[in-house]
């Protein structure tokens, strides 16, 4: 593996399969978490199990951890490459010349998604873990809907999660359709698959601050 990512075809490569396996996982947390503002039962029911079931405790969380730290970690790599690679080869580097402001600057937008995660974490993760196996709580089926409304009490929460919602917008836009491209996909349906990503890339983001802002505004009410 580690002569494979030596390649940076290969470390473009890996970037992107690991980009569009978090993309996947998004479109499932946001198909659950919709379900809050349509049916806490729904909700509980489904996070229940989520938090419940073998596989998805024992085999699929370890697998999304390792791939959002390989992600980020192999961002930060292409980041440092291409940096001194311009400093190396350009003596006058115009990035607006050629290429988004997105796609300039998916470094600082992936940072404020990595801090949004850590939050994320500190917030529902890490409480899930304390519950299960520190505090060792019998199961509850119906605690799931609750622990998330409370935590959208806060505006200032509330608005940290908006705003970093709106980075990964912006992360999207860029990273998911130029993930088809580093693994190769270029034929007839690309124009339709940009369009597809560029709108889930709007849509997923807009939703995540729908329930967001759901839940604060039926807490302040």
């Amino acid at each position: 593996m580690g002569g494979f990512l030596k390649s940076s075809v290969a470390r473009k490569f890996a970037m992107a399969l690991s980009g569009l396996f978090l993309v996947l996982f998004l479109a499932q947390h946001f198909t659950i978490n919709l379900t809050s503002v349509i049916s806490p039962d729904v909700f509980n029911e489904i996070s229940h199990f989520m938090g419940t079931n073998f596989l998805v405790q024992a085999l699929l969380q370890p697998i999304l951890i390792f791939g959002v730290c390989f992600h980020f970690i192999m961002g930060f790599v292409l980041e440092i490459r291409n940096r001194r690679s311009r400093s190396i080869n350009y003596v006058r580097f115009n990035g607006s010349a050629n290429s988004s402001w997105m796609s300039r600057n998916m470094i600082y937008s992936g940072l404020v998604i990595l801090a949004f995660l850590g939050l994320h974490f500190y917030d529902f993760w890490f409480p899930e873990i304390v519950h299960k196996y520190i505090q060792s709580h019998p199961e509850d089926a119906t605690r799931y809907y609750g622990e998330l409304v409370a935590k959208f009490e806060s505006p200032v929460r509330t608005g940290l999660y908006v705003l970093s919602f709106i980075f990964l917008m912006l992360h999207l836009i860029h990273g998911f359709s130029s993930s088809f491209q580093s693994v190769g996909f270029n034929n007839k349906y690309s124009k339709g698959l940009r369009g597809f990503t560029v709108a889930f890339a709007i849509v997923i983001p807009l939703g995540f601050i729908f329930i967001a802002l759901f839940h604060y505004i039926n807490n302040v009410q």
